[in-house]
């Protein structure tokens, strides 16, 4: 297929505000820039790349191959759209993509997508359609737009070479992207629906990346006639309670060693360590200040997933009671909270109602 790729990489970036442009800062453990040229080439849809830049340390670094030329950049988006049209011309291709390097998120099945739809059209843009009430403005003077009729072009964008070139060389107007250069002169364009993931980086906080870590908590007691039980930060009527240096609420300490699990810090000894300070301190105590530090790191939880291990007592008559204690304390919407009990058909201390054990799955996200 006589496609070429062209990946517009020559802007300053100035809202960007940060030492180098945005397309040469490292996302997702490489330069920006580079995630386009790697989809690009893994698609195997392309005769030739274009990187077009005005990064020269970039350009000494980047040497031109069978599949990839590096050329310099102009004062505009559009100079620079032009610039890589005529460095294409001596290929004759038939198909042109472009594509600006400030979206590293598309992906290849797009580009398929969009290779496909431009076998019967000369024109192919990906849209979205604005989640956000939109308005217009004039001077000071501000105008509603109907979100409904509003649509959000991205890129790549694929044209018959010729067609673009030709229009690109009679454009004087500055635009913003080639869609708009085909609008201009009524020409015809195929829109086909766009990808969520694949928006324009243009702030630095727009690289602010989602991820997910998951913890593991265990704790086990041995249980003590007389005593009071506490399972969830709730007191549950039962001949015996658990044995500990605090409370022994099994639940709430597994939960507390999954947090700190997820975050890499240590475990609930570490904090709350077998010491006079802390002699029959009440669970919820323990687990509180865990959970304010996990909120104040800007982590936020997913699921808690809660496997109570004992014969006695059902842990279905007391589900609802658990888990709305274990909300209160964590301020945790309750359907986040899952509590399941388990018996050991009757084998070792736990079946002999002489212990009670507690494991928990915490899944929790940070944005970095």
């Amino acid at each position: 297929m006589n496609n070429y790729f062209v990946i517009l990489a020559a802007g300053k970036s100035k809202r960007f505000k940060a030492n180098i442009a945005k397309q040469f800062h490292i996302y997702k453990n490489k330069e920006i820039i580079e995630h386009s040229i790697e989809k690009s080439l893994n698609s195997r849809l392309f005769k030739k790349i274009i990187v077009v830049t005005n990064n020269l340390n970039y350009l000494k670094k980047k040497k031109n191959s069978k599949f990839i030329s590096f050329i310099k950049g102009g004062k505009e988006r559009s100079d620079s759209s032009l610039k890589a049209l005529k460095y294409l011309k001596k290929y004759r291709p038939k198909n042109v993509f472009i594509h600006d390097a400030a979206r590293p998120n598309f992906s290849i099945k797009l580009l398929k997508k969009i290779s496909k739809s431009l076998v019967k059209n000369k024109a192919v843009v990906p849209i979205m359609y604005s989640k956000d009430s939109a308005k217009y403005k004039i001077n000071n003077k501000v105008f509603n737009l109907d979100k409904e009729n509003l649509i959000l072009t991205q890129t790549p964008q694929a044209f018959r070479y010729n067609e673009l070139y030709n229009i690109s060389v009679k454009e004087k107007l500055k635009v913003s992207d080639e869609a708009s250069l085909f609008l201009n002169q009524n020409h015809k364009i195929k829109f086909i629906p766009g990808e969520n993931t694949n928006y324009k980086i243009t702030f630095l906080d727009d690289l602010q990346e989602a991820k997910t870590y998951y913890g593991l908590g265990f704790d086990v007691h041995k249980l003590e006639k007389n005593k009071k039980l506490y399972l969830g930060g709730s007191r549950i009527p039962f001949h015996s309670g658990l044995q500990g240096h605090s409370d022994g609420d099994v639940i709430l300490h597994a939960i507390t060693d999954s947090i700190l699990g997820a975050m890499k810090k240590k475990d609930i000894g570490t904090y709350f360590p077998n010491i006079k300070k802390f002699k029959n301190i009440r669970s919820p105590k323990m687990l509180k200040p865990i959970t304010d530090n996990l909120i104040r790191s800007n982590y936020f939880i997913n699921n808690l997933d809660i496997n109570l291990i004992c014969q006695q007592p059902k842990v279905s008559k007391y589900r609802n009671k658990i888990i709305n204690s274990i909300s209160q304390i964590m301020n945790l919407d309750k359907n986040k909270i899952n509590l399941k009990g388990k018996t050991v058909e009757k084998l070792g201390l736990i079946g002999q109602e002489k212990a009670i054990a507690c494991e928990v799955i915490i899944s929790i996200t940070k944005y970095e």
